[in-house]
């Protein structure tokens, strides 16, 4: 199976984890503060502050890291003592953490880390859900590079959290030949050849719109095969093809308008990966609350 190749390239509380967070938690808060919280400055100076943070609904926990570095960079002096793990399983109306400091530090802290929160715990539990749905069956659920701006290595570690894996990272990091490739490099055979010479060391896939497609792939030595917006019986009869050409060997990823409630009978055609864009496309963040005490 593919590995989450975030957490390869970014192991937790590595020196380029911590550095991807900060970074991330730089930028939002640059974005949001500017030259200054005006709101905030209304607050006595010295007036010091105790909140929460409750969520709404039921969720998968993700993004504490983003939080604390939120916080931190405002005020390190701020202390926060979590109730819930990363990666747990959470109730609606269930106390998250306590925040206590400086009452404008933790205002003004608040909406950057509750957006780093709730996204990304958005994805983990989105991620969960169809990782859920076809347990039991070899299929793994994959992420994809329908990422928001400046935030996919975030959302891809929410993949992982939530129990997926992750497509490649970016462009730089493998090979992934797509029906407009093929038509400029003027075939299957030709672009997977191409690949092959220039980076032999490199993960390379090949997308296929049907099973003629499917079978010149094979022919050509291909591993790693995305198909296309596959019908359940075509992705059935490409298991059978790949069985008989290739004993199996070469792996098969279903692409294209998945939805929560066909993952499962995708799985059960017998495809190694079945890879998503809205676990990080289409999110709706889960609905948290600060409250001060």
């Amino acid at each position: 199976m593919l590995s989450p190749l975030f957490t390869q390239q970014y192991p937790h509380d590595s020196a380029a984890f911590n550095s991807l967070v900060e970074q991330d938690v730089k930028r939002a808060i640059a974005e949001d503060i500017g030259s200054g919280d005006l709101t905030a400055s209304l607050i006595p100076a010295d007036k010091q502050a105790h909140a929460t943070i409750i969520t709404r609904e039921d969720a998968v926990i993700c993004g504490i890291d983003w939080v604390n570095a939120c916080f931190k960079q405002v005020d390190a002096n701020i202390k926060i003592k979590w109730l819930v793990n990363e990666g747990e399983k959470i109730s609606a109306n269930q106390l998250l953490c306590e925040i206590r400091g400086n009452a404008r530090a933790l205002l003004t802290a608040e909406r950057c880390a509750l957006n780093f929160l709730q996204l990304l715990s958005a994805v983990a539990t989105q991620t969960r859900k169809f990782v859920m749905a076809v347990s039991g069956t070899k299929a793994q659920i994959l992420d994809t590079r329908k990422t928001i701006p400046g935030l996919r290595l975030a959302q891809k570690y929410a993949v992982t959290v939530g129990g997926g894996a992750n497509q490649r990272l970016a462009l730089y990091d493998g090979i992934l030949i797509k029906e407009n490739h093929i038509a400029a490099a003027g075939s299957i055979h030709a672009a997977l050849a191409q690949a092959i010479a220039q980076h032999p060391d490199t993960s390379i896939q090949i997308e296929v719109e049907n099973c003629d497609q499917l079978k010149q792939a094979l022919d050509a030595g291909a591993t790693s095969i995305l198909l296309d917006n596959f019908g359940l019986k075509e992705m059935e009869k490409a298991v059978g093809i790949n069985k008989a050409i290739n004993l199996g060997h070469a792996k098969l990823e279903a692409s294209g308008g998945v939805d929560l409630s066909a993952a499962r009978a995708i799985a059960l055609t017998g495809v190694d990966r079945i890879s998503i864009g809205s676990l990080t496309k289409n999110i709706r963040a889960i609905d948290l609350s600060l409250r001060i005490k």
